[in-house]
């Protein structure tokens, strides 16, 4: 008489997943503090510090819209060492900044903004940003001598 094999789907699949391509990851969440819905929406949320819950900063329909509000929720919650998605945007986030400002009024801050920015987008005034493939921050390589070109001494 046979012995019947039973393969449970647990243990055949497990050994055989694994971890997530960082590129393709990449591909699909190209700003800090944003996500793309199933249906195509761009929606953003920060952790507040030192806690579990999180801010809801909206649904936009471009990533570069999603990644505004957040960068705006970022200043007001960290200030100017946040990490931003657009560095080069920080005067714009400062020009009202206010101290200890409450997670409704951090809220409604970064939905204005990436609501207008949105608006411009789709009224075709506002130019689209490249789409970032690391880090906002760029670190120079320390092994690589300066060339002469470079040399800010002149």
């Amino acid at each position: 008489m046979e012995a019947a094999v039973c393969f449970s789907p647990s243990s055949t699949s497990s050994s055989s997943s694994s971890p997530p391509n960082k590129r393709k990851l990449a591909a699909e969440k190209p700003y800090r503090g944003i996500r793309m819905r199933k249906w195509g929406k761009w929606v953003a949320e920060i952790r507040e510090p030192n806690k579990r819950s999180r801010i809801w900063l909206g649904s936009y329909s471009t990533p570069i819209a999603a990644a505004r509000a957040y960068d705006t929720a970022v200043f007001h919650l960290r200030g100017p060492s946040g990490r931003l998605n657009f560095p080069e945007s920080a005067p714009d986030y400062a020009a009202d900044l206010q101290k200890d400002l409450s997670a409704a009024a951090i809220r409604k801050k970064a939905t204005e903004v990436g609501a207008r920015f949105d608006a411009l987008i789709a009224s075709g005034r506002a130019p689209a940003a490249p789409i970032k493939s690391g880090r906002a921050d760029h670190k120079p390589d320390l092994n690589e001598y300066p060339s002469p070109e470079s040399s800010e001494e002149n």
